[in-house]
């Protein structure tokens, strides 16, 4: 496959939020978006790989596509890969290596798989093999075919390279973005989080507001790659000068320890002066100034966290808080149970979901405007 031109950019996404994911590929204008199983595909050159490490807010990765053709052994899958121009993508003098994984395949072993495009790679274009290596070949053999792509991420992108600081249970900041997603929130509203952990609803919401790109400050594997252009990423990178939104971002939090946290990161994420941060239990929430927006939480849930009873009482007292002082307010609320979002009393339509989050499947309850 020819490298230089458009290839199949595969865009990774937690199970469940594929569409959500399509439709912030298509609003940030990828060419040709389409939601498949465990991700979205676009096409596109290697700047449309560097746009969407730094733009896109979902994708957890971004694999670029560089070759696929159908094999049936291992011998056939050695002279295969050794076919594809490593050149094009890969430095000689920077180490690789290989993941394989087989499915409904007459190769069956991953791990001889891997073996055998790592050999090819090393004899075809002399790079060293590290098992620590940032540059990752993800070679993926299904039904016979074997689809060859580049990990051009390398650390997963909700590491977004400000958040230091983490609570027991944090959500993702790819997740946080793609239940706001669903929420509807597009950046003109107030966000608050009654339950704000380490920030990260709250400071997504901020960024996406300030338009600030979520990859603005981390490195990426693809600046490790021959087809790397640090001019055309410098000019990508440094984008537009954006103006300060006129809206505020709220987080509050019975822990102190928290709110220490979520000061910091949002320091460190540039959103600061737009998001504020105050230790407060459920008792002694009130709704801020100025215009309703919207209240995202993602209270604790499951056996991990504690007893049930207790919970119901929790979700029972948030949602007598803001039924109570949230009107004109809309609520979305992350868990894992069904009867304890039926224990808020809120009016929340049929939930979205579920999805996965550290280990548990979630959902999105969501009310309209409260009255």
């Amino acid at each position: 496959m020819n490298t230089d031109g458009d290839f199949e950019i595969f865009l990774v996404v937690s199970p469940g939020f594929e569409s959500v994911l399509c439709a912030e590929a298509l609003e940030k204008g990828f060419i040709d978006p389409k939601a498949v199983t465990g991700g979205v595909t676009v096409k596109g050159g290697w700047p449309e790989v560097w746009r969407a490490n730094l733009k896109l807010r979902g994708a957890s990765s971004v694999f670029a596509r560089i070759g696929a053709f159908p094999v049936f052994h291992l011998a056939q899958l050695d002279k295969r890969a050794r076919k594809l121009v490593w050149g094009q993508s890969l430095r000689k003098d920077v180490p690789f290596r290989v993941e394989a994984s087989c499915k409904h395949s007459k190769i069956y072993h991953s791990g001889a798989a891997a073996q055998r495009v790592e050999t090819a790679i090393v004899e075809a274009l002399g790079a060293p093999v590290s098992p620590e290596a940032e540059v990752c070949i993800k070679v993926r053999i299904e039904d016979d075919l074997c689809t060859i792509s580049i990990d051009t991420s390398g650390e997963s992108l909700h590491k977004r390279g400000h958040k230091e600081a983490v609570n027991k249970a944090p959500m993702r900041e790819t997740l946080a973005a793609l239940f706001l997603r669903q929420c509807g929130y597009s950046g003109t509203e107030p966000v608050l989080d009654p339950m704000c952990g380490s920030g990260t609803f709250v400071i997504e919401a901020a960024e996406i507001a300030a338009d600030l790109d979520p990859g603005r400050t981390r490195k990426f594997a693809f600046e490790k790659l021959a087809s790397f252009d640090a001019a055309s990423w410098q000019s990508l990178r440094s984008g537009s000068v954006r103006a300060k939104p006129d809206i505020r971002f709220y987080g509050c939090d019975r822990d102190a320890g928290a709110i220490e946290m979520s000061r910091a990161n949002a320091a460190r994420a540039g959103v600061a002066e737009i998001a504020s941060f105050r230790q407060c239990a459920i008792g002694g929430l009130t709704a801020p100034n100025g215009p309703p927006g919207l209240i995202i939480v993602n209270p604790p849930y499951g056996t991990r966290l504690g007893d049930k009873k207790r919970l119901y009482q929790l979700y029972g007292a948030l949602g007598q808080t803001l039924r109570a002082r949230f009107a004109g307010w809309r609520v979305a609320l992350v868990t894992s149970e069904q009867s304890l979002a039926a224990a808020c009393r809120l009016p929340f339509a049929p939930p979205a979901g579920p999805v996965s989050h550290g280990g548990q499947r979630v959902s999105l309850h969501l009310t309209g405007t409260l009255p």
